[in-house]
């Protein structure tokens, strides 16, 4: 009876390792795929940048060295000069990419108002300028991810390796914030927003598309940029210019700066709308200290 318990046991652990080999095959297929390239990437420069500690050295002296070797603040400009320009090619690539859709996307933003035959055009190029504002705001939208690569390109040198790959791996999120932001703009903000503005006075309106397109591209977009708050802080945190206890001890400050930028931002004048902006940047400053610690837990750690 023994005997038959460890055959059966025996049976049972082989069965497991079978199913485990035919699960993992096409992944171990895959790593002895492309071994030659990882070894290759492991012994290029990518790796060494990607795994290099910076030199630990004040601020101050690093500020001094500049100021005693102007070149090497002209060697800064240029590299800015070069981020900037393949951001600015990348966004214009964007930006003619967007004006394709273009059409459906001014569709979608005239739905709340039951469709572009609600709106009106008194200008001769009123169409045409709703267009490229639409292309453009959607372009810069597309482009983001990329142009949030090259800020982390030119910061990253100076970052902690562990926070150097994690800014890296985290740039994907600029696209998602941004796009939770606009998604929380048009589903959330603009219907509430819509209906005050056309109820509050008894009055017939009309709405031009000019008027109305750039409102709504105007108020996704700053909405957008607004949910990326904590991806900026979580950058400069990992940089050294941010301290998470000094975020979390101003936050009676930073709620007061929020009210009145969401002042700004919302659309009408009403409490309703202003808290509807209010309560997620509120959330979204508490969220940027909890990523400022991460960066500085990982600029801390070991290498």
């Amino acid at each position: 009876m023994h005997n038959i318990r460890r055959a059966i046991k025996w049976l049972l652990v082989a069965l497991l390792r079978l199913i485990w080999w035919v699960i993992s095959l096409p992944f171990r297929f895959l790593g002895w795929l492309f071994r030659p390239v990882v070894d290759k990437f492991k012994q290029g420069s990518i790796y060494r940048f990607m795994t290099e500690v910076p030199d630990d050295r004040p601020t101050v002296d690093a500020i001094a060295d500049a100021f005693q070797d102007p070149m090497q603040i002209l060697d800064q400009l240029e590299d800015v000069r070069k981020h900037l320009l393949r951001a600015l090619v990348v966004t214009a690539v964007m930006i003619g990419l967007a004006a394709y859709y273009t059409n459906g996307l001014i569709a979608m933003l005239a739905a709340p108002v039951g469709g572009m035959h609600q709106l009106f055009a008194t200008g001769v190029t009123d169409n045409i300028g709703a267009f490229m504002i639409v292309a453009l705001v959607a372009g810069i939208a597309l482009a983001t991810p990329y142009i949030v690569f090259e800020i982390w390109w030119f910061i990253a040198p100076g970052l902690m390796p562990r926070s150097r790959q994690w800014g890296l791996a985290a740039i994907p999120l600029a696209l998602i914030f941004f796009l939770g932001g606009v998604a929380f703009a048009y589903y959330v903000m603009l219907p509430v927003a819509l209906v005050f503005l056309r109820d509050f006075l008894d009055v017939q309106q009309i709405w031009t598309v000019m008027g109305y397109i750039s409102f709504i591209a105007s108020l996704l977009f700053w909405v957008g940029v607004a949910f990326e708050f904590p991806l900026v802080v979580f950058a400069l945190s990992a940089m050294g210019f941010v301290e998470p206890g000094v975020l979390l001890k101003q936050w009676r400050i930073a709620i007061v700066l929020i009210s009145i930028l969401a002042a700004v931002i919302t659309p009408t004048v009403d409490p309703v709308n202003m808290s509807l902006v209010m309560g997620p940047m509120i959330a979204l400053y508490f969220l940027s200290i909890l990523f400022s610690y991460i960066a500085r837990a990982l600029n801390n750690q070991p290498e």
